[in-house]
């Protein structure tokens, strides 16, 4: 019979799953989703669609923020307590939730969506402003359909510690599905983003009551907060 010991466990870290926690209802306020989009462009695609999005989840009885990048200083180029920092870090603390609306250029995000993503801290004054909320990516293209952009919006989602629901949007030449008054025309790229606003919203209800939990890890359960301070904000890295 193989050995069934783990000697390497911290007993008073390891925890047995518990279902009830698992379990705790979501409750009953809205739930709050922070949409971000990535172009400055008068006419921007990504916001256009990040906008459509809002409109399905305020059908869904969901509170919406969609918050504006124009002003947002680069990374490091201004310090955190700058206006449109602490507007973005507060619509982060705040939301349950977030959409992520990114134009492809380069074949990658944009440089505007990156940048808001990076203003947004692992940990901020003892909370984790995205760790455990759900996140949905969306993208429009200027030519033919590409992930480029939804699969490194879901890279960093990991990293920001988001439950990233598993459905998304990518749009093809953009500039033919937006009527002039910048509404979206019917089509299937306008039913998957219904699927995809269904998708997180749901998502959402199933984690917002446990979602510290989820996160909830072994590993840091034996460091100290000194230390997970000190390995989270190598200078070195």
């Amino acid at each position: 019979m193989s050995d069934e010991t783990t000697p390497n466990l911290v007993e008073a870290a390891f925890k047995p799953v518990d279902d009830p926690t698992l379990l705790t209802p979501a409750g009953e306020a809205p739930i709050r989703i922070l949409l971000l989009y990535g172009s400055l462009r008068e006419r921007s695609y990504s916001k256009l669609m990040a906008l459509e999005g809002a409109r399905i989840l305020r059908r869904l009885s969901v509170d919406t923020q969609v918050f504006d990048p124009s002003g947002l200083p680069l990374p490091d180029d201004a310090e955190a307590d700058h206006p449109k920092v602490q507007e973005l870090r507060e619509l982060a603390t705040w939301a349950d939730g977030f959409v992520w609306s990114s134009p492809e250029r380069h074949g990658a995000m944009t440089g505007i969506m990156k940048a808001q993503i990076d203003w947004i801290p692992l940990n901020m004054g003892g909370v984790r402003p995205t760790q455990g909320k759900t996140l949905a990516v969306m993208q429009v293209n200027g030519g033919s359909q590409s992930f480029n952009a939804v699969n490194q919006l879901r890279i960093l989602g990991r990293w920001m510690r988001l439950i990233t629901i598993p459905n998304q949007s990518s749009v093809p030449k953009a500039y033919l599905e937006f009527e002039d008054d910048g509404r979206m025309k019917p089509s299937p790229y306008y039913n998957r983003i219904v699927d995809v606003m269904e998708e997180l919203v749901k998502f959402t209800r199933l984690t917002r009551g446990c979602r510290d939990y989820l996160v909830d890890r072994y590993s840091e359960r034996i460091e100290s907060a000194e230390e997970v301070s000190a390995r989270v904000n190598q200078r070195s890295i």
